[in-house]
């Protein structure tokens, strides 16, 4: 107490100091509308400068959160979307109740873990195993295209074969319109960013930049996703198909969350179709 006592009696002349200015500037302050607005003004842009910092590091602080927001508000837009593209346009418009009854396809968010790309078997690991509903089997996409099929599961985690696999094989159609149908396959390619679709018809016209699509013949993935585009359509493999070497809209590099595709026919559809097995 003493030493704070004998600090302010060796400074007391630059506290008087002090308090003097500031009691100066308050009263032309407020009794002059020209330095009373300046000051004003000076002061929001300050303050203002001081919140918009502050806020900026409440968002960069927030930026998980709000992302994984995004991605679970894009699996919902995106099921609506299955949810309109499977109307059939012919019938009359159905109701919310009935469209919400008649959807095929939920959509699940994970964030990716481990992700291999330049091996020649490539794997992906997330974060969402049996206890999410996941399931082997089960297609995995991303906003961009499509990504691979679950392998394994366990609680908490699963395992993604990924389309950067020698044996993985996924059946897409060129173009929107669908009038012909082909397996994309990566085979032996060392470039994540490129892949092959064969067994293309020879008579179907191709071009560079054409669109290639999911075909939605397996349970794995809805019709209609885009995969790549054709960079390549003169490579011939003899007989009455062709191949053709696109390039892949998703981009294994980048990969930080998917989709994992759940298609509720998929039981129905397999059963169905192994009768026809055992029957033939």
């Amino acid at each position: 107490m003493k030493n704070l006592w004998l600090f302010l009696v060796r400074y007391n002349a630059f506290f008087w100091f002090i308090l003097f200015f500031v009691s100066s500037l308050a009263l032309v302050v407020n009794n002059n509308n020209y330095q009373r607005s300046s000051f004003i003004n000076s002061s929001n842009v300050i303050v203002g400068t001081f919140y918009t910092n502050v806020n900026s590091w409440k968002e960069y602080m927030h930026l998980a959160e709000s992302n994984k927001d995004l991605l679970e508000e894009n699996a919902l837009l995106r099921h609506r979307l299955q949810e309109l593209t499977a109307i059939d346009t012919t019938y009359e418009p159905l109701n919310t109740d009935s469209i919400e009854n008649s959807s095929r396809y939920a959509f699940t968010v994970a964030s990716v873990i481990n992700n291999s790309v330049h091996h020649r078997n490539n794997y992906i690991t997330i974060d969402k195993g049996s206890l999410d509903g996941i399931e082997k089997d089960m297609g995995v996409i991303t906003s961009n295209g499509v990504v691979g099929t679950v392998l394994n599961v366990s609680s908490n985690f699963s395992t993604i074969k990924s389309l950067l696999h020698p044996d993985t094989k996924i059946s897409v159609s060129v173009d929107s319109t669908a009038t012909a149908f082909g397996s994309l396959v990566w085979g032996d390619n060392t470039e994540s960013r490129f892949a092959m679709v064969r067994d293309i018809p020879n008579h179907v016209k191709l071009y560079i930049g054409q669109p290639i699509y999911t075909s939605g013949y397996s349970t794995k993935f809805p019709k209609g996703i885009k995969v790549g585009y054709i960079v390549q359509t003169d490579i011939v493999t003899g007989g009455s198909f062709k191949d053709v070497r696109i390039l892949l809209t998703t981009k294994f590099e980048k990969l930080t969350h998917v989709y994992i595709v759940k298609d509720k026919l998929a039981k129905e559809k397999m059963e169905l179709e192994a009768l026809n097995d055992n029957n033939g």
